[in-house]
């Protein structure tokens, strides 16, 4: 404790900050990357006017409220007040859509990553650069908006993500991280900035549209991984910190998505090293020796926050049915007249899924809540699925819901293990997935059919990636980020890897097999309404 109180009264401390789908979270770490305490806040998206999206209130609330959060718990920790940081970091989720103008208005609501309206835009640039463009990168959302006519395209003065907007209203500067960077159009791996050849042939195209603007000058100047990144203004320290404790001038490091901090928060930056982030959405990121031999419509060609090619198979859908249906358990345990203590029921629910029969006794499971562009489908409509003589069973029902949660993952990863022959020395797993000891592991390493680290820190998180790429930028000491992280950070790390059994491998593919077949089912539903 007298360490880490020093390091805050001394103001050394390091802090990262991550706006994820469903919690915003603040860590602080001592000088050498170990955290020390945390905050968080709890939020939402909404869906409105047929688009998913976070209010402008609700992020500044939200990390107002988080930040406070962790000043309380400083306070209880340590009896310390932070005055001072040594360097802070801001990740999060990655792409989207945020428009301005230059009287700094936002010009539309922030589109987020799970939108799966930009089909015509993506199909169309993807054609353009011979490259692929998702759905949820801020390329397609602009050229869809200018395909659709939106009238607000015409004043647009810069284009960010939410990383990078909070950023710039701390520190002014509009920049962002490589591996943010590389979600709003291609980066050139060996310039790393954005594809000059795409950028071009982009500003040819929507040339005849007449809007007073470039691609190119709307867009965050890109910064690497150790680059400084501005200072924590007078305005945006009352930003974050309205009770006015903490002073400005605080460094930052560029802001990065959540991929990027997810490959800091595992070690996983060099190549032939991956990790799978698995949360309210799942991607799977393997930093590459090679390029592709073609574009892949599933897979998401970004870079890591040093410009490494990194090859991202995204999925909308994770664990978000799951929680549906352990609130719903919570539900019958309160009719029951017993104390509902959420965390016990998710351990309890993953482990009994290990009871399960290693194929689901044939029960599916569709975890749709959004779109899912890794199977084609624009909305989604969350299912179980089972004939009469299947085995329903409770073991088989959270197996199930497990298993799908992951299947989006396996179609992209076997393209890149099965087809373009990509070697992994190394996957580690980190989020909410894997909190139980030994059970999503597991799961994923039957659906990859490879072995699965999960280190002590994974439950840490992206917030703890940011600012581990923030303390990167004061005490890397001009090392590249993987010997740093090496040496540094992850030296005599723990970590348990789990290999997959031949059983639940065979199992998983049976499901997978069914699963896929299954989504005429899925598709009907979206397409009656139901």
């Amino acid at each position: 404790m007298s360490d880490a109180k020093t390091v805050i009264q001394q103001g050394q401390a390091v802090l990262g900050i991550e706006f994820g789908s469903t919690r915003i979270k603040a860590v602080l770490t001592d000088d050498e990357g170990h955290p020390i305490a945390q905050g968080s806040h709890t939020w939402e998206n909404q869906l409105e006017n047929g688009f998913w999206t976070y209010s402008l209130d609700a992020v500044w609330k939200g990390l107002q409220d988080c930040y406070a959060s962790l000043r309380k718990d400083v306070k209880e920790q340590y009896g310390e007040e932070i005055t001072s940081l040594a360097a802070l970091g801001i990740s999060a989720m990655m792409h989207g859509y945020m428009p301005f103008a230059a009287d700094g208005r936002m010009l539309a609501p922030f589109r987020t990553w799970r939108n799966t309206n930009t089909g015509q835009a993506a199909a169309e640039l993807s054609s353009l650069f011979c490259f692929n463009i998702p759905l949820r990168w801020s390329i397609s959302h602009l050229y869809q908006c200018i395909l659709d006519g939106e009238q607000h395209v015409g004043d647009i003065a810069f284009l960010t993500t939410l990383a990078g907007y909070v950023h710039w209203q701390l520190t002014g500067e509009k920049v962002l991280g490589v591996g943010d960077a590389s979600g709003m159009i291609p980066v050139d791996p060996a310039t790393r900035q954005y594809d000059a050849a795409m950028v071009e042939k982009f500003e040819a195209l929507v040339a005849p549209k007449g809007y007073g603007w470039t691609l190119s000058a709307i867009l965050p100047r890109v910064l690497q991984a150790g680059e400084a990144a501005g200072t924590l203004t007078p305005e945006g320290a009352a930003l974050l910190d309205p009770s006015g404790h903490l002073r400005p001038g605080v460094p930052f490091c560029p802001p990065e998505g959540d991929a990027g901090t997810g490959m800091a928060a595992t070690n996983a930056v060099r190549p032939r090293t991956g990790n799978v982030s698995a949360g309210t959405s799942s991607f799977s990121m393997i930093v590459l020796e090679k390029n592709l031999s073609r574009p892949y419509e599933v897979i998401d060609i970004v870079t890591t926050p040093d410009g490494n090619p990194v090859a991202m198979v995204h999925c909308n859908n994770c664990t978000s049915d799951i929680n549906a249906w352990a609130q719903v358990f919570a539900q019958f345990q309160q009719l029951m007249g017993q104390p509902a203590d959420m965390g016990t029921i998710f351990t309890r629910l993953f482990q009994v899924a290990l009871e399960g029969d290693a194929d689901c006794g044939g029960v599916l499971a569709y975890n749709y809540i959004s779109g899912e562009p890794v199977t084609g489908l624009s909305e989604g409509r969350p299912m179980v699925v089972r004939s009469p003589q299947d085995r329903f069973t409770l073991a088989n029902l959270m197996r199930s819901h497990l298993y799908a949660a992951v299947c989006g993952l396996k179609i992209g990863n076997d393209i890149l293990f099965n087809e373009e022959k990509i070697a992994v020395d190394r996957i580690t797993g980190h989020g909410g997935y894997f909190k139980t000891p030994g059970v999503g592991a597991r799961i994923l390493a039957a659906a990859l059919s490879s072995p699965i680290s999960v280190m002590e820190t994974a439950g840490e998180g992206g917030a703890w990636g940011i600012a581990l790429l923030a303390c990167y930028m004061v005490k890397g000491g001009g090392q590249p980020l993987d010997q740093w992280l090496d040496s540094a950070v992850f030296a005599g790390s723990k970590g348990v890897e789990i290999a997959p059994s031949p059983e639940d491998v065979a199992g998983f593919n049976a499901y997978i097999s069914s699963f896929t077949r299954g989504l005429d089912i899925e598709r009907a539903a979206v397409a009656c309404k139901a």
